[in-house]
């Protein structure tokens, strides 16, 4: 099981020295991935708009911060977790997805999911009501873009004709999607390469696993070649859970050391330093 971080947007300030000092000692740690979760805009919260995260939270772009990891790293893994995808442009984000995975010699996993700010939606000029429909859509549309050197495609949601993207990644991106719904769980099983967890570990985490075994089995799709991912705070606690995970199938967990309380840097850099710590004795 690949064990990576979970870079603190919302904490770890707008200064580039920071960002760079995180991400060297995360690489320098021997941690396998850098997870990023990603908002382009914030908004009051309000009756209906009851996120996580509000107009005072600090997200720092994702495609545009990746770029710039690429460029300072050369092992670990760069996942989006998640790319809220159907807000987005599908053709840019496809360009911008090939340009990351082809800048750090095709470290890129496209974490995508639906979201829950319907006024970023509005805000970039995508329709929230279809966005479980037009992911589906984009999947299919992005891995023909990365792999033909000209498409043609007409769907609900999209039309290219005759028109492709320079440079080409040289693979298929994968692609993995986050969601807790059962309609989720059965849309992974069908178009993507992995599940993004969005539950913390527990009897509920194990029905769902339980159920997207079930819904690979239907799609004829071997379960062992699928992803699973999932998040765990950092100490004993967090070991326990990445344990536990990894018992029921996990290929990937992230550390996420985010509203903890951490005021600088530094101090989340050394809550990480003290789980790799503490889950390479638990190994021994």
């Amino acid at each position: 099981m690949k064990i990576g971080a979970v870079f603190p947007q919302t904490e770890i300030g707008a200064a580039p020295a920071g960002i760079r000092a995180y991400v060297e000692a995360i690489e320098a740690m021997g941690f396998d991935h850098l997870a990023s979760y990603e908002h382009v805009l914030g908004a009051e919260r309000r009756a209906g708009l009851n996120g996580p995260y509000g107009l005072e939270d600090q997200f720092h772009e994702v495609m545009v911060l990746f770029g710039y990891i690429a460029a300072i790293t050369t092992r670990i893994e760069l996942a989006t977790e998640v790319l809220v995808l159907p807000q987005r442009q599908t053709a840019l984000a496809a360009k911008q997805a090939a340009e990351i995975d082809i800048l750090s010699g095709g470290r890129l996993r496209l974490g995508v999911g639906l979201g829950w700010n319907w006024v970023e939606y509005e805000a970039l000029g995508a329709d929230y009501r279809t966005r479980g429909r037009r992911v589906e859509e984009q999947v299919e549309l992005m891995r023909r873009l990365w792999t033909e050197p000209e498409i043609t495609f007409s769907g609900r949601e999209h039309r290219i004709t005759a028109a492709g993207l320079r440079p080409l990644p040289g693979r298929l991106i994968p692609i993995w999607l986050g969601t807790t719904a059962d309609v989720g769980l059965r849309r992974a099983a069908r178009i993507a390469d992995g599940w993004q967890s969005e539950v913390g570990y527990g009897p509920e985490a194990e029905a769902k696993v339980e159920s997207l075994r079930r819904y690979l089995d239907e799609e004829g799709r071997d379960a062992s070649t699928f992803g699973i991912a999932a998040e765990v705070g950092p100490g004993d606690e967090g070991v326990r859970e990445a344990q536990a995970w990894q018992r029921l199938g996990a290929t990937h967990i992230s550390v996420t050391t985010m509203g903890l309380g951490l005021a600088t840097v530094d101090e989340h850099v050394a809550s990480l330093i003290d789980f790799k710590r503490r889950w390479d004795a638990s190994a021994r």
